[in-house]
């Protein structure tokens, strides 16, 4: 019998039928793998970890992420003098989540049991492992309706003190010790392609090993065939994450009759890899899969000037204060603010007939209020430094922070000017390289000079310029994330900024079908035996745990909590 154990940090092993035993098979190296693979590691399982790309893609998409986590009445929050529960955050999430089927019987469960956890012993756990969180809570989709409706009623996104890799780090760590140990094993560059049967039950994986690659973490590599493998196992746990790099298959799951039609342009916030394959082989081997058309795509995205991936997007993390412009030049009237209702204003966008729109802010803005998402623009946070973050963000002087300012300078989206008529011809020579309706300059300044004369009062009707406002009382948002109210065409704030806007996939909220153990469910509702699956492919669990809405901070939440208990389930 052949032993994977060797194949190398580079990727495959040479050879055919390669044949190799586990306890349990664990299929993708992302956060939510690391999880169920250390728990399954700690409870003495012999584990081995297959993921088709290599070595250098260990921890997946939770590598580029911003590492932030739905968090309930933890330390940070009273800190900052924030008043949260398990009860108010459960009727937040099922607000957003507006579960309406039988099907979401087990992500309802799921959803419940989440919060619990996040509200008792997720931040001791991940505490106790080594994480920490920078102190200012952020407060993420703040909804803007009512208060039955979707939204954040408080404060709850914690930044990893190390944005994604400090949150995959100690899963790392604890995964590469027990590979020391000889109880976890990792295998690269090996592709599932079944996921065999035995007397019924799930008894191990096959597939193809693919050619060694040394591209850069997210690139594209190759798919190249060398090889073929069988692993015999007692448990496997899928963990092989969603579609959003695969284009085609987000048209064609995206639900038209909710959101509008599928975009004919849009940027990936994931890498070409996260292609949605694996949960066809599931599927294959009886799987059921609950919820396709429920997904998360933001509205904010832009081109990448440095791209990594294919399409390569990045999304704009904004405060409150930018305006907010469809493709035909109407300001997003209420809730469809920036940061508030991420589906909401994805459908009010494409009602246009359009996929695009703008954001039109002035310096003072930027360099408060913008951020971007991902390890990888957020150096200061990443690099875990206080000094850093200080530097960055209130020691910039007239500056945004550096990634933002090079974004600004290099980036095909943006446009600056110092009168408005200017900025709109900016924004029009975008547009036309895009095939855009043109822009009118006269209504554009008078839907700003509007917004700019409630400002001068200490009362308004603008629901903007009340939640601008509003977001001041909050410390944090005071503090680093929004900018103190002014009128936008003000020289002094100057000069003026136009930002085209992209749809950026990022998310699927459905998935296969799980209990709350992570045991995957077939057509009639009844596990299957030896099969678990955890994280995105899994909805983050029950199949779609989110609903039609997430609160953000939930998807590495989910990786996290899903994951330990596939972990646990499937060590028996």
């Amino acid at each position: 019998m052949a032993v994977l154990g060797f194949v190398s940090e580079q990727g495959a092993a040479m050879g055919n039928d390669l044949h190799d035993q586990a306890d349990a098979v664990v299929v993708g190296g992302g956060l939510a793998g690391l999880v169920a693979a250390c728990e399954l590691a700690d409870r003495g399982r012999s584990v081995l970890v297959l993921d088709q790309e290599g070595a250098q893609n260990l921890g997946g998409q939770a590598f580029w992420s911003l590492g932030g986590l739905f968090m309930v009445d933890t330390p940070e929050q009273r800190r900052m003098k924030i008043r949260d529960s398990r009860g108010l955050a459960l009727a937040d999430w099922m607000g957003s989540a507006q579960f309406d089927g039988p099907q979401d019987e087990w992500p309802r469960r799921v959803a419940e049991a989440y919060v619990a956890f996040a509200a008792g012993p997720m931040r001791d756990w991940l505490h106790g492992i080594g994480m920490r969180w920078f102190p200012v809570v952020g407060w993420a989709e703040r909804g803007g309706a009512l208060a039955t409706g979707h939204g954040n009623s408080v404060p709850r996104f914690h930044v990893t003190w190390g944005t994604g890799p400090g949150v995959l780090a100690p899963f790392v760590r604890m995964a590469r010790a027990h590979e020391a140990a000889g109880r976890l094993r990792f295998a690269f560059r090996h592709r599932v392609t079944a996921l065999d049967i035995a007397a019924g039950r799930i008894s191990g994986v096959s597939g193809e090993v693919l050619e060694p690659t040394d591209v850069a973490r997210g690139q594209r590599s190759g798919r190249g065939v060398v090889g073929a493998f069988r692993i015999e196992a007692g448990a496997v746990v899928v963990t092989s994450g969603g579609i959003g790099g695969n284009l085609a298959r987000v048209r064609a799951a995206w639900p038209e009759a909710r959101l509008g039609p599928a975009p004919d342009r849009m940027v990936c916030g994931v890498p070409a890899h996260v292609d949605g394959d694996m949960m066809d082989v599931a599927a294959f081997a009886g799987a059921a899969r609950i919820n396709t058309d429920r997904m998360w795509h933001y509205t904010e995205g832009l081109r990448n000037w440095d791209p990594i991936w294919p399409d390569h997007g990045i999304r704009i993390l904004p405060g409150p204060s930018s305006l907010w412009f469809d493709a035909l030049g109407k300001r997003l009237e209420a809730p469809y603010l920036p940061g508030f209702d991420t589906l909401g204003t994805l459908r009010r966008i494409l009602s246009t007939g359009h996929a695009h729109s703008w954001f039109v802010l002035s310096q003072s803005i930027i360099k408060k209020e913008f951020a971007l998402s991902g390890s990888e623009q957020n150096p200061d946070l990443t690099a875990g430094r206080w000094g850093a973050v200080l530097k960055a963000r209130l020691g910039a002087g007239g500056k945004a922070p550096t990634p933002v300012e090079a974004f600004k300078q290099h980036g095909a989206d943006f446009t600056v000017a110092a009168t408005i008529e200017d900025l709109v011809a900016g924004m029009n020579r975008i547009g036309a390289a895009m095939g855009d309706p043109v822009l009118d300059p006269a209504s554009l300044r008078a839907q700003i000079e509007a917004r700019d004369g409630q400002i001068l009062n200490p009362f308004a009707k603008d629901t903007q310029v009340t939640a601008i406002r509003g977001a001041r009382a909050y410390r944090g948002d005071r503090l680093i994330r929004t900018a103190k109210p002014h009128r936008i065409l003000d020289p002094a704030h100057g000069p003026l900024i136009g930002v085209r806007l992209s749809v950026l996939t990022r998310k699927t909220l459905g998935g296969l079908h799980t209990d709350l153990d992570g045991a995957v469910l077939d057509a009639e509702g009844y596990r299957i035996d030896g099969l678990f699956a955890a994280g995105e492919c899994a909805g983050f669990g029950g199949g779609g745990y989110h609903g039609y809405n997430a609160l953000e901070g939930t998807f590495l939440g989910g990786c996290l909590f899903s994951g330990r208990n596939a972990g646990r389930a499937a060590a028996g």
